[in-house]
Protein backbone atom coordinates (compact mmCIF):
# COMPACT_ATOMS: atom_id res chain seq x y z
CA UNK A 1 0.00 0.00 0.00
CA UNK A 2 1.52 3.58 -1.20
CA UNK A 3 2.59 5.73 1.85
CA UNK A 4 1.32 9.44 2.02
CA UNK A 5 4.37 11.86 0.69
CA UNK A 6 5.62 13.49 3.78
CA UNK A 7 4.73 16.65 3.64
CA UNK A 8 6.56 18.14 7.19
CA UNK A 9 9.70 19.32 6.09
CA UNK A 10 8.22 21.28 3.19
CA UNK A 11 5.62 22.66 5.18
CA UNK A 12 8.16 23.78 7.75
CA UNK A 13 10.17 25.15 4.97
CA UNK A 14 7.26 26.92 3.54
CA UNK A 15 5.83 28.42 7.04
CA UNK A 16 9.65 29.15 8.18
CA UNK A 17 10.22 31.28 4.79
CA UNK A 18 6.46 33.08 5.38
CA UNK A 19 7.68 33.52 8.63
CA UNK A 20 10.59 35.62 7.88
CA UNK A 21 8.86 36.90 4.72
CA UNK A 22 6.41 38.40 7.54
CA UNK A 23 9.24 39.50 9.77
CA UNK A 24 11.07 41.50 6.96
CA UNK A 25 7.21 43.31 6.21
CA UNK A 26 7.00 44.19 9.84
CA UNK A 27 10.45 45.13 9.76
CA UNK A 28 10.45 47.45 7.34
CA UNK A 29 7.01 48.90 8.05
CA UNK A 30 8.08 49.59 11.65
CA UNK A 31 12.11 51.23 10.37
CA UNK A 32 12.01 51.32 6.70
CA UNK A 33 11.77 55.08 6.85
CA UNK A 34 14.50 55.24 9.37
CA UNK A 35 16.89 53.11 6.96
CA UNK A 36 15.56 55.18 4.01
CA UNK A 37 16.64 58.51 6.35
CA UNK A 38 19.98 57.11 7.91
CA UNK A 39 21.09 55.65 3.77
CA UNK A 40 20.13 59.13 2.61
CA UNK A 41 21.92 61.34 5.55
CA UNK A 42 24.94 58.86 4.94
CA UNK A 43 24.91 59.65 0.72
CA UNK A 44 24.38 63.46 1.81
CA UNK A 45 26.77 63.30 4.88
CA UNK A 46 29.80 61.39 2.03
CA UNK A 47 28.62 64.31 -0.67
CA UNK A 48 29.07 67.05 1.81
CA UNK A 49 32.49 65.57 2.80
CA UNK A 50 33.73 65.36 -0.55
CA UNK A 51 32.27 69.16 -1.21
CA UNK A 52 34.34 69.94 1.66
CA UNK A 53 37.90 68.56 0.50
CA UNK A 54 37.59 69.78 -2.70
CA UNK A 55 36.33 73.54 -1.63
CA UNK A 56 39.62 73.19 0.67
CA UNK A 57 41.64 72.14 -2.38
CA UNK A 58 40.20 74.95 -4.33
CA UNK A 59 40.59 77.83 -1.30
CA UNK A 60 43.79 76.41 -0.74
CA UNK A 61 44.63 76.99 -4.26
CA UNK A 62 43.02 80.53 -4.54
CA UNK A 63 45.50 81.22 -1.38
CA UNK A 64 48.14 80.15 -2.83
CA UNK A 65 47.83 82.28 -5.81
CA UNK A 66 46.96 85.12 -3.73
CA UNK A 67 50.08 85.44 -1.85
CA UNK A 68 52.01 85.24 -5.48
CA UNK A 69 50.09 87.53 -6.85
CA UNK A 70 51.34 90.04 -3.21
CA UNK A 71 55.09 89.08 -3.41
CA UNK A 72 54.84 89.90 -7.60
CA UNK A 73 53.25 93.60 -6.04
CA UNK A 74 55.74 93.96 -3.13
CA UNK A 75 58.07 93.23 -6.15
CA UNK A 76 57.35 95.94 -8.00
CA UNK A 77 56.66 98.30 -4.94
CA UNK A 78 52.91 98.01 -5.07
CA UNK A 79 53.05 97.71 -1.45
CA UNK A 80 49.28 99.80 -0.64
CA UNK A 81 47.22 96.59 -0.58
CA UNK A 82 49.56 93.99 0.59
CA UNK A 83 49.57 94.97 4.68
CA UNK A 84 45.50 94.13 4.43
CA UNK A 85 45.77 91.49 2.11
CA UNK A 86 48.69 89.36 4.61
CA UNK A 87 46.81 89.86 7.59
CA UNK A 88 43.65 88.41 5.83
CA UNK A 89 45.65 85.72 5.08
CA UNK A 90 47.23 85.09 8.05
CA UNK A 91 43.85 84.46 9.74
CA UNK A 92 42.21 82.36 7.32
CA UNK A 93 44.75 80.59 5.23
CA UNK A 94 46.02 77.00 6.32
CA UNK A 95 49.17 76.56 8.78
CA UNK A 96 51.73 77.05 5.83
CA UNK A 97 49.73 79.78 3.76
CA UNK A 98 49.22 81.76 7.55
CA UNK A 99 52.87 81.46 8.43
CA UNK A 100 53.71 82.72 5.17
CA UNK A 101 51.62 85.80 5.28
CA UNK A 102 53.21 86.33 8.68
CA UNK A 103 56.59 85.81 7.74
CA UNK A 104 56.04 88.40 4.95
CA UNK A 105 54.33 90.71 6.82
CA UNK A 106 57.13 90.89 9.30
CA UNK A 107 59.37 91.69 6.23
CA UNK A 108 57.00 94.15 4.90
CA UNK A 109 57.16 95.95 7.87
CA UNK A 110 60.79 96.02 8.33
CA UNK A 111 60.91 97.45 4.43
CA UNK A 112 58.90 100.47 6.42
CA UNK A 113 60.56 100.93 8.93
CA UNK A 114 58.40 99.62 11.45
CA UNK A 115 60.80 97.57 13.75
CA UNK A 116 57.83 97.25 16.57
CA UNK A 117 55.36 95.56 14.18
CA UNK A 118 57.79 93.23 12.76
CA UNK A 119 58.92 92.06 16.05
CA UNK A 120 55.83 91.63 17.14
CA UNK A 121 54.67 89.66 13.96
CA UNK A 122 57.69 87.62 14.82
CA UNK A 123 56.56 87.22 18.03
CA UNK A 124 52.87 86.15 17.45
CA UNK A 125 54.66 83.57 15.25
CA UNK A 126 56.81 81.82 17.68
CA UNK A 127 54.24 81.98 20.06
CA UNK A 128 51.73 80.28 17.77
CA UNK A 129 51.54 76.32 18.89
CA UNK A 130 49.30 75.48 16.04
CA UNK A 131 51.99 76.03 14.00
CA UNK A 132 55.06 73.59 13.28
CA UNK A 133 58.42 74.14 15.29
CA UNK A 134 60.78 75.27 11.89
CA UNK A 135 58.27 78.18 11.54
CA UNK A 136 58.24 79.35 15.07
CA UNK A 137 62.22 78.67 15.87
CA UNK A 138 62.73 80.80 12.94
CA UNK A 139 60.26 83.77 14.18
CA UNK A 140 61.84 83.17 17.40
CA UNK A 141 65.70 84.21 16.01
CA UNK A 142 64.38 86.77 13.81
CA UNK A 143 62.14 88.44 16.70
CA UNK A 144 65.32 88.23 19.08
CA UNK A 145 67.42 89.51 16.30
CA UNK A 146 65.42 92.82 16.31
CA UNK A 147 65.39 92.96 20.38
CA UNK A 148 68.41 91.97 21.23
CA UNK A 149 70.16 95.20 21.90
CA UNK A 150 66.49 96.22 24.15
CA UNK A 151 66.66 92.81 25.92
CA UNK A 152 68.63 91.87 29.30
CA UNK A 153 71.46 89.66 28.20
CA UNK A 154 70.12 87.30 30.88
CA UNK A 155 66.68 87.36 28.58
CA UNK A 156 68.72 86.67 25.35
CA UNK A 157 70.46 83.89 27.10
CA UNK A 158 67.04 81.94 28.18
CA UNK A 159 64.84 82.53 24.99
CA UNK A 160 67.95 81.07 23.31
CA UNK A 161 68.56 78.01 25.35
CA UNK A 162 66.70 75.28 23.26
CA UNK A 163 67.93 76.21 20.28
CA UNK A 164 71.86 77.01 20.88
CA UNK A 165 72.17 73.57 21.38
CA UNK A 166 74.98 71.22 19.06
CA UNK A 167 72.64 69.16 16.70
CA UNK A 168 69.93 71.58 16.32
CA UNK A 169 69.21 73.64 12.97
CA UNK A 170 69.27 76.92 14.57
CA UNK A 171 72.61 76.38 16.90
CA UNK A 172 75.07 79.04 14.88
CA UNK A 173 72.85 82.04 15.12
CA UNK A 174 71.28 81.26 18.57
CA UNK A 175 74.63 80.76 19.54
CA UNK A 176 76.36 83.60 18.53
CA UNK A 177 73.63 85.80 20.14
CA UNK A 178 73.61 83.87 23.04
CA UNK A 179 77.89 84.25 23.38
CA UNK A 180 77.24 87.78 22.22
CA UNK A 181 74.63 87.91 25.50
CA UNK A 182 77.66 85.86 27.56
CA UNK A 183 80.31 88.80 26.47
CA UNK A 184 77.52 91.87 28.21
CA UNK A 185 77.80 89.90 31.25
CA UNK A 186 81.45 89.44 31.74
CA UNK A 187 81.48 85.79 30.74
CA UNK A 188 84.37 86.30 28.30
CA UNK A 189 85.61 82.09 28.66
CA UNK A 190 82.79 80.82 27.71
CA UNK A 191 81.40 83.20 25.15
CA UNK A 192 84.97 82.72 23.36
CA UNK A 193 84.20 78.49 24.02
CA UNK A 194 81.17 78.86 22.52
CA UNK A 195 82.28 80.54 19.27
CA UNK A 196 84.98 78.19 18.82
CA UNK A 197 82.34 75.13 18.88
CA UNK A 198 80.13 76.79 16.50
CA UNK A 199 83.54 77.56 14.34
CA UNK A 200 84.10 73.62 14.34
CA UNK A 201 80.32 72.74 13.47
CA UNK A 202 80.40 71.97 10.10
CA UNK A 203 75.92 72.07 9.74
CA UNK A 204 76.43 76.19 10.70
CA UNK A 205 76.51 78.30 7.39
CA UNK A 206 80.33 79.23 6.17
CA UNK A 207 79.57 83.16 7.09
CA UNK A 208 78.69 82.18 10.58
CA UNK A 209 81.60 79.96 11.02
CA UNK A 210 83.86 82.48 9.90
CA UNK A 211 82.66 84.86 12.51
CA UNK A 212 83.24 82.69 15.17
CA UNK A 213 86.47 81.95 14.09
CA UNK A 214 87.17 85.87 14.19
CA UNK A 215 85.23 86.48 17.76
CA UNK A 216 86.66 83.40 19.47
CA UNK A 217 90.02 84.77 18.59
CA UNK A 218 89.46 88.01 19.98
CA UNK A 219 88.38 86.59 22.93
CA UNK A 220 91.78 84.39 23.06
CA UNK A 221 90.23 81.51 22.45
CA UNK A 222 92.50 79.00 20.00
CA UNK A 223 89.62 77.13 18.21
CA UNK A 224 91.73 74.38 17.24
CA UNK A 225 92.34 73.84 20.61
CA UNK A 226 88.86 74.80 22.21
CA UNK A 227 86.57 71.85 24.02
CA UNK A 228 83.48 71.20 22.42
CA UNK A 229 80.88 73.66 24.51
CA UNK A 230 77.17 74.73 24.38
CA UNK A 231 75.13 77.55 25.82
CA UNK A 232 74.58 77.06 29.66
Amino acid sequence: MAQPPDITETFVREVDENLRRDQMQNFFKAYGSWLIAAVILFLAASGGFIWWKQHQVRQSEAQVEKLAQIYKDIGSGNTSQSPGQLDELSKNGSKAIRASALFTRAALALQQNNVKLAAGTYKAIADDDSLPDPYRHAALIRQTALEFDQLKPEEVIARLQPLAKRGEPWFGTAGEMTALAMIKQGRKQEAGDLFAAIAKDQNVPEAVRGRAIQLASSLGVDVSTAPQTQAQ
